[in-house]
């Protein structure tokens, strides 16, 4: 209501600005005349005046004006008030509220508008159901270890016998619970932005080249190999820790999902004339369906199948964004032979 009664007070204002402006503009033109001495043309036998005025002329002139100004104000105004009207229900909670579609095929800057307005609305309903179903999924990962812990501690009071592998478990369960603590805060970090976040200057061949390192070590205990083809210096100022997550994540994602006796294939490569890192990894592993390619980005997403694969959900989903936080990309797509390739790419910075 409080728009509607803005709205109405910027039409009557209006009315107000053009009929004062065209009476303006006839006292200058009368006052011309008397101040320089010209005289208009003496008016026909019969015609009413109002001093050196017509009256006819004059009172026509005033109601074509005042028609005009009404058509322009209504013509200004009426999508105004559908904006009013739209803000008001976004304000409510209303988010699938469109503007665009009572503009009635107008073209102009307030149409332009109107486009923004409902980019804006529908941005701001998908981060909303975004956020629901982050908060679902979250308390449903959350209960699960929670469960899990408390069977175990229940089968610990009911056989004292069983202490050593129901502590191990309740263990296992306070790890898992920490490393997915761990992986929410990183997410939300990456999701609020880079303030707070030191930068500072990076190696990032250096620090891919550590994480490959450490990454081998472990794949060939579980009967894999890991092939790194990276060589010279790509230096960048970046949020290290944020950057080794992110490399961290999809190289050990790519190791989770290898059967034994596979080998994974890391390959950077400076491209753009020095001013663009750009990473695969390259796996033998089931892959995903291909309607899925970008999904598997998003948090806590599931591929059929992997249930059995140890993970919080969140390694994929922390690598897009950091990966965005620095004005890069991460993509998926499936390898040929099968396996999946995940490409990160990562322009310098100074």
């Amino acid at each position: 209501m409080r728009s509607e009664h803005r709205l109405g007070r910027l039409f009557w204002k209006l009315l107000f600005a053009i009929a004062m402006s065209m009476v303006l503009a006839i006292g200058v033109a009368v006052s011309y005349l008397y101040l320089t001495g010209h005289e208009a043309p003496p008016p026909p036998d019969g015609l009413s005046m109002w001093g050196p005025i017509p009256v006819v002329p004059f009172v026509t002139a005033v109601g074509a004006v005042l028609l005009i100004s009404l058509l322009f104000a209504w013509y200004l105004s009426r999508p105004l008030r559908h904006l009013s009207w739209a803000m008001d229900r976004i304000a409510e909670g209303r988010l699938d509220t469109r503007v665009e579609p009572l503009m009635s095929g107008r073209r102009d800057e307030i149409a332009d508008l109107a486009y923004d307005f409902d980019r804006m609305a529908a941005r701001i309903e998908q981060l909303a159901q975004a956020n629901r179903a982050l908060m679902h999924d979250i308390s449903h990962e959350l209960r699960s270890p929670l469960t899990r812990m408390q069977a175990a501690i229940g089968l610990l009071r009911q056989d004292p016998v069983q202490a050593d592998a129901m502590i191990e478990r309740i263990v296992l369960e306070s790890e898992r619970l920490d490393l997915l603590i761990e992986e929410l805060l990183t997410l939300h970090r990456l999701d609020a932005g880079p303030s707070g976040v030191p930068q500072q200057r990076v190696d990032v061949i250096e620090l891919l080249q550590a994480i490959a390192d450490d990454a081998d070590f472990e794949a060939r205990a579980s009967q894999r190999t890991l092939r790194v083809d990276a060589t010279g210096s790509f230096v960048t100022a970046a949020h290290g820790e944020l950057v080794y997550r992110a490399f961290e994540n999809v190289i050990r994602n790519a190791l989770k999902f290898s059967p034994a006796g596979s080998r994974i294939d890391v390959d950077a490569r400076i491209t753009e004339g020095g001013r663009t890192l750009v990473t695969t990894v390259q796996d033998r592993g089931p892959g995903v369906p291909s309607d899925m390619l970008r999904a598997i980005f998003e948090p806590f997403t599931r591929v059929e199948g992997s249930e059995s694969v140890r993970g919080t959900g969140l390694g994929l989903a922390i690598a897009r964004r950091a990966m965005l936080l620095h004005g890069g990309t991460a993509e998926a797509a499936l390898r040929e032979g099968g396996g999946l390739v995940v490409t990160l790419s990562l322009p310098t910075r100074d």
